[in-house]
């Protein structure tokens, strides 16, 4: 058995579902990446990317359309990586300061959001053998994209970006067969919860504005 063979092999049945080891190990990293992103550690970066890979090669060879979507989360992890590493510090977990993005940043997304799903479903419903779910996969694909930029920005908002992801991926990947990231993604929701307090409240703290004589 190659690699690649044995990365897509059964690890275990749980409650009826076939629980491949892609599956789970590429969503588990999945779920490492979101929780460092939490803590604004680098690392979420270069977790997230391996993440991506573990399960394009999960996906690549029957789902190219899921597939192609790794390829796109792994280019946006470089993106955040380096967006990150910009602001300086040590690698700890304070290399950005969480804000919410303006009117006008909202709007773009919303709009690039909007257009992009409209146009990857084109693209999966003219080229079937790339989903077999055109619109609830374009709704992930792009959605993911959106909340990436979003985090690699700092912005609290992509907290709501991927809690959206969300409500409609949990449903998809048990539909889907794939149990496990269906699991995950559950798991994903109450993680994504935590983190849109924290950086919230973050968020908070640094427009809080410094008294005359008080400490910095």
């Amino acid at each position: 058995m190659n690699p690649l063979d044995a990365l897509n092999s059964e690890a275990f049945v749980l409650l009826g579902q076939h629980i491949l080891w892609s599956d789970m190990i590429g969503n588990t990293l999945g779920l490492a990446a979101l929780a460092l992103g939490w803590r604004r550690s680098l690392w979420s970066w270069p977790v997230q990317f391996v993440s991506g890979l573990v399960l394009f090669a999960a996906f690549f060879g029957h789902l190219t359309g899921s597939a192609g979507k790794q390829a796109v989360v792994m280019a946006v992890a470089v993106y955040g990586f380096r967006q990150w590493r910009r602001t300086g510090g040590t690698g700890g977990t304070d290399r950005i300061a969480p804000r919410f993005a303006t009117w006008r940043e909202r709007a773009a997304m919303l709009g690039a959001a909007a257009l992009g799903t409209v146009a990857v479903a084109a693209l999966f419903t003219a080229l079937p053998k790339l989903s077999w779910d055109p619109w609830p996969d374009a709704y992930i694909f792009v959605g993911t994209i959106v909340a990436m930029y979003a985090q690699a920005k700092g912005m609290v908002e992509f907290w709501f970006a991927w809690l959206l992801v969300d409500l409609v991926g949990v449903p998809l990947n048990f539909a889907s067969g794939y149990a496990f990231s269906g699991f995950v993604y559950v798991i994903y929701g109450a993680l994504v919860l935590w983190g849109m307090r924290d950086w919230w409240l973050r968020s908070r703290q640094g427009q809080r504005p410094v008294l005359e004589g008080a400490p910095a």
